[in-house]
């Protein structure tokens, strides 16, 4: 590991090539250029927003704000791992012609999807700051720590589905199944204090399953950890029309010890996924 991060430091100039590579190429040709990574976190908000709070009857201020503040990090992870996917088959030429680590090509997916993310996010600030007048919450500080866990995740997870997809093509496609999948298991369009108190496990099971959850899905721990982070806690009310009656579900504060489990974790997989990717690299020229 000691010698992959010495090579990646030694070329860390072809690493932020192709992250502006990537960063141009995206946006080629297109006058709005940035802004267009926004336009379709906000339409999708939008439809929740309308869905969710006036339609399903959702009694939270400021509710696109939670959606949005869920979302952006689920977007910069579905796109990362998408994004990588493709990356060695892209670069497949160039790699059977010279030498160089053929991990900074995943990296440089991962890397220019953050700086989107970290760029939308500044946009967030601004609107809940600016506009909305949300105050300030103590749990910012945490953010660093949070995206951090975040972006070691999908470091580990683009290592090894860059180089599964080398071998088997399918894999880009069974990816783009299994977030669709992931997406809804997620506590983006809803939230973790629904999934704690549902009444649809036994109480005697609830508490257990629940953590369980939020430790075997890190997108469900790093979704609430940007919530709380970001936002003011909150009393989630949601009204059914048919039963004539309301269900209250109490904030639940951010418990420390998840959040650096799932770094802990990350960090984990990560090394694993570069490792991973390492072993299997010099077997990329041999692919027909």
């Amino acid at each position: 590991m000691r010698d992959l991060l010495l090579e990646l430091w030694n070329y860390r100039e072809l690493l932020r090539t192709l992250v502006i590579r990537e960063l141009r190429v995206r946006y080629k040709n297109s006058a709005l250029g940035f802004f267009w990574s926004l336009l379709n976190p906000l339409a999708t908000v939008l439809v929740m927003t309308i869905v969710f709070k006036y339609v399903m009857g959702m009694r939270i201020a400021n509710y696109s704000a939670y959606i949005l503040a869920a979302y952006l990090p689920w977007t910069f992870f579905q796109f990362a791992l998408l994004d990588s996917s493709q990356t060695i088959l892209v670069y497949m030429q160039v790699i059977k012609k010279i030498y160089f680590p053929r991990v900074l090509l995943p990296l440089a997916a991962v890397i220019s999807n953050f700086i989107h993310f970290l760029l939308a996010m500044g946009v967030l600030f601004i609107y809940l700051y600016g506009f909305v007048g949300t105050p300030p919450q103590w749990g910012v500080l945490l953010l660093p720590l949070i995206m951090l866990s975040q972006l070691l995740w999908a470091v580990g997870l683009a290592a090894i589905i860059a180089c599964w997809n080398v071998f088997y093509e399918d894999v880009k496609y069974l990816v783009s199944v299994g977030l669709q999948l992931l997406f809804f298991l997620t506590p983006v369009i809803y939230f973790s204090e629904q999934l704690r108190y549902t009444t649809l496990v036994p109480d005697a099971y609830r508490e257990g399953l629940f953590w369980a959850y939020h430790l075997l899905n890190p997108m469900a721990t790093l979704t609430m950890a940007y919530r709380k982070a970001i936002l003011p806690p909150i009393t989630i009310v949601q009204e059914s029309v048919a039963l004539g009656q309301s269900t209250q579900f109490p904030d639940m504060p951010l418990p420390l010890w998840l959040l650096g489990l799932n770094l802990l974790l990350g960090a984990g997989v990560a090394l694993l996924g570069l490792c991973y990717f390492r072993k299997r690299e010099w077997e990329f020229v041999e692919r027909p």
